[in-house]
């Protein structure tokens, strides 16, 4: 079967039980992902070979985390072992009309000082057809920036599809100025053939906004036309992609969602069926969660647009209602829901 690499860090996620707010909270229920393990684990439940490649400390906690990765079946023997400490995140889970909140404490983080030639990217790509990276990597430092660079250039080489997860975050990126930013990522971006990115990202990388729009066009029309000037306008810039997909998150609150995504292809702009998530149990990795599900199609035929974009946004869909970052659902259970079963009976 075709194996997919996935790099990035992995960090200790604390959260205060029962949407208490951190002033309230006197424990903290212990889970541990980031943005590329997520991935990992999502197309390690589809049976899918996939090795998660970090870097973390040798100490105990670091090892947790590696026992958490390795018990759902992702390949851990990439992973080295360096510094001193395991990045983490506080997320103060929102309900009803009060937004969740999450405060890093991930500098001098294990893998925030990885640099190139650490990791051996000759051996870590062999027999690889897949190789996925997202914008939090090259967020954390510049050597981290920098070790990205080095394994989406060997991964090239070989002829390997990248995709990459933009996800822009405000409260990373400290240690560059805005033109900085722009000039990593543009290099980055450069090798990568498939996208998850919405047009905030593209603004915020790129400088790139969509075209006015002409005519009397409103609501989402006019949002779809704005996607499509603003892909029209990355695949200008980076010829290499082949596909740009979006998720589109509706908040009624923050328990009660519609989820949706579309992708565009260069010629057409596909759209997944809408679902309304109420009572949403963890919303945290749902855009992990869909990406692994669309590389879990597009592995084996590149030309499934709509097959890949509707199974993301219902794997992505399910990922709401489990406790974690980690999306642990089955292809049966995905199919399940696209075939209309929202019913949510015991199965007996």
């Amino acid at each position: 079967m075709k194996k997919v690499i996935t790099f990035g860090e992995i960090m200790l996620r604390l959260t205060p039980p029962e949407h208490l707010r951190f002033s309230q909270t006197n424990s903290f229920d212990i889970e541990y992902g980031g943005g590329e393990s997520n991935v990992a684990v999502s197309l390690a439940n589809f049976d899918i070979p996939v090795d998660f490649v970090t870097r973390i400390p040798n100490n105990d906690i670091g090892k947790c985390a590696l026992m958490e990765v390795r018990k759902r079946g992702v390949g851990t023997d990439k992973i080295i072992f360096g510094g001193d400490r395991l990045g983490i995140y506080f997320l103060e889970t929102g309900a009803v009309s009060r937004g969740s909140k999450i405060v890093y404490d991930r500098e001098n983080s294990s893998m925030s000082e990885i640099t190139p030639g650490m990791i051996n990217w000759d051996v870590v790509f062999e027999d690889v057809a897949w190789f996925h990276w997202s914008g939090i990597t090259p967020a954390i430092s510049q050597s981290a920036a920098d070790a990205c660079l080095e394994a989406v250039k060997i991964a090239s080489k070989k002829g390997i599809t990248i995709s990459t997860d933009f996800n822009y975050r405000a409260k990373l990126w400290k240690y560059c100025d805005h033109n900085s930013r722009q000039k990593i990522m543009t290099e980055l971006t450069s090798y990568s053939n498939i996208i998850l990115g919405s047009e905030y990202d593209a603004n915020m990388f790129f400088n790139i906004t969509p075209t006015p729009i002409l005519g009397n066009i409103k609501g989402e029309e006019k949002e779809k036309e704005e996607f499509i000037s603003v892909c029209n306008q990355m695949k200008e810039k980076f010829p290499r992609i082949e596909k740009v997909v979006k998720t589109l998150r509706e908040s009624i609150s923050a328990s009660h969602n519609n989820w949706t995504g579309i992708l565009f292809d260069g010629k057409r702009l596909y759209e997944s069926p809408k679902y309304e998530i109420t009572d949403i149990v963890d919303r945290v990795g749902g855009g992990d969660s869909f990406m692994g599900a669309l590389i879990y199609v597009l592995l084996n035929d590149k030309n499934e647009n709509q097959k890949a974009l509707n199974f993301a946004i219902a794997a992505s869909c399910l990922k709401h209602t489990i406790k974690g970052d980690v999306n642990l659902v089955t292809v049966e259970e995905v199919e399940n829901l696209m075939q209309g079963d929202k019913s949510g009976r015991v199965a007996r």
